[in-house]
C-alpha cells in the first residue's frame, strides 16, 4: 500500500482525493492546503492527516505527493518533491512561464525523479479509442483534426486573473490532445479570438471564444475551438478526417433515450460539465500514475507539459500580433 500526498484541497484536489480512495493500491496520507478548514475537512473524510509542506518532504513513509494546489506553487513542490525522492503527480501546468518550466525539469532530471503532469483527457475511453484507431490505420493519413472544447459556462474574474488565460488554463487540453493524437507537432499556428460571453473577461485581459489553426509538416491541419460559454452542457468532441474514413468522439449525455413522434426527434442534452464528464478519466489517470511504482515510466511525462504550453504561448503571440507563428 502506498501512501500518497495530497497539496490542494479544492475542488481538484477532492477529485483526486476521490479516486485515491477507490484504488486498492494507495491510501491517502496527508493533505496540504492554507486553508486549514479546507485541509481538515478532507483529511477527515478521506481518515488522512493535516500537513504541513515540509512535513511531507521529509517524511519517509511517504511515497508519492499529488500536486493540485494553485499554479503558482506547482514548480516549487515539483523540485521539492524530486530533492525528496517522491514520485510526483502534477496537474497541469506545471507553470505559467516557459523558462520556469526548463528549470523546473532540469530539477528533475537532476534527481532522476519521475513526474507524471495531469492532462487526464488521454485517459476518457472514448479519446482513447479513437487514439488506438488513428494509430492503427484504420482511417489512413489523417488530414483534418477538428476538436471542440466549450464549458457551459465561465470561472469567476478572480479565477482568469491568475489561470494564465484561456489559452493556457483551457485550451491547453486541446494543445496537448491534438499533438498526442497526431503524434507530431505542429509547425505553424494562428489564432483568432474575442470576447462574446463576458466583457469582465476582456477587460481583465483575456478571451472568452477562441480559435487556433495548427499545420503539420505532414499536410494535415488541426482546428481548436473552444467557448467558455455552452447553454446545452458541456461540449467535448474529436473529430479526425483521413484519406480512407473519419473517426468522431461524440458528448457524454445525461441519458441515451431518444424521444421520436412527428413533433421530430429529441434527446438529452451533454452531462453538465468536467466532474461528470470526466470522472472516469481521472481514475484511469491514477492507474497509470500507480503504475510508475511497478517500475513504469510516466505515461504523460514533463515534456508534455512543456510543450503544450509552448503552444499556448505561440498561440497568444499569433492572437496578439494577429500573424501565423511559425513553430
Amino acid at each position: 500500500m502506498y501512501q500518497l500526498a495530497l497539496f490542494g484541497a479544492g475542488r481538484i484536489g477532492k477529485v483526486h482525493a476521490s479516486t485515491v480512495a477507490k484504488h486498492p493500491q494507495c491510501r491517502l496520507s496527508a493533505v496540504v492546503d492554507v486553508n486549514a478548514e479546507a485541509a481538515q475537512a478532507l483529511a477527515t473524510q478521506y481518515g488522512a492527516r493535516v500537513a504541513r509542506a515540509e512535513e511531507v518532504f521529509a517524511d519517509k513513509t511517504i511515497d508519492g505527493i499529488l500536486i493540485c494546489s494553485a499554479t503558482n506553487t506547482h514548480a516549487d513542490l515539483i523540485e521539492a518533491g524530486a530533492r525528496a525522492g517522491k514520485v510526483i503527480f502534477c496537474e497541469k501546468p506545471i507553470d505559467l512561464g516557459l523558462e520556469r518550466i526548463q528549470t523546473c525539469l532540469n530539477v528533475v532530471a537532476e534527481h532522476k525523479a519521475k513526474l507524471f503532469v495531469g492532462f487526464n483527457r488521454r485517459f476518457d475511453r472514448n479519446f482513447r479509442q479513437l487514439k488506438e484507431s488513428l494509430a492503427a490505420g484504420e482511417i489512413g493519413k489523417p488530414e483534418l483534426l477538428i476538436i471542440t472544447s466549450r464549458d457551459p459556462g465561465p470561472p469567476p474574474i478572480s479565477y482568469i486573473q491568475v489561470s494564465g488565460g484561456l489559452y493556457k488554463d483551457m485550451m491547453i487540453h486541446d494543445l496537448d490532445m491534438i499533438t498526442w493524437l497526431m503524434d507530431e507537432m505542429p509547425i505553424a499556428i494562428s489564432a483568432h479570438g474575442s470576447c462574446m460571453v463576458d466583457p469582465e473577461i476582456g477587460q481583465a485581459g483575456d478571451v472568452d471564444t477562441a480559435t487556433v489553426t495548427l499545420e503539420f509538416a505532414s499536410g494535415a491541419l488541426g482546428i481548436i475551438t473552444n467557448s467558455r460559454r455552452t447553454s446545452y452542457g458541456y461540449d467535448q468532441r474529436i473529430e479526425v478526417h483521413g484519406d480512407n474514413g473519419m473517426l468522431q468522439a461524440g458528448n457524454i449525455l445525461e441519458n441515451t433515450v431518444v424521444k421520436s413522434n412527428p413533433d421530430g426527434v429529441k434527446g438529452a442534452k451533454p452531462v453538465y460539465f468536467f466532474l461528470e464528464r470526466y470522472m472516469d478519466s481521472y481514475a484511469k489517470e491514477l492507474e497509470a500514475f500507480m503504475s510508475i511504482f511497478d517500475g513504469a515510466e510516466p505515461e504523460v511525462d514533463g515534456s508534455a507539459g512543456e510543450r503544450s504550453l509552448r503552444l499556448a504561448e505561440a498561440a497568444l503571440e499569433s492572437l496578439r500580433t494577429g500573424v501565423k507563428v511559425r513553430l
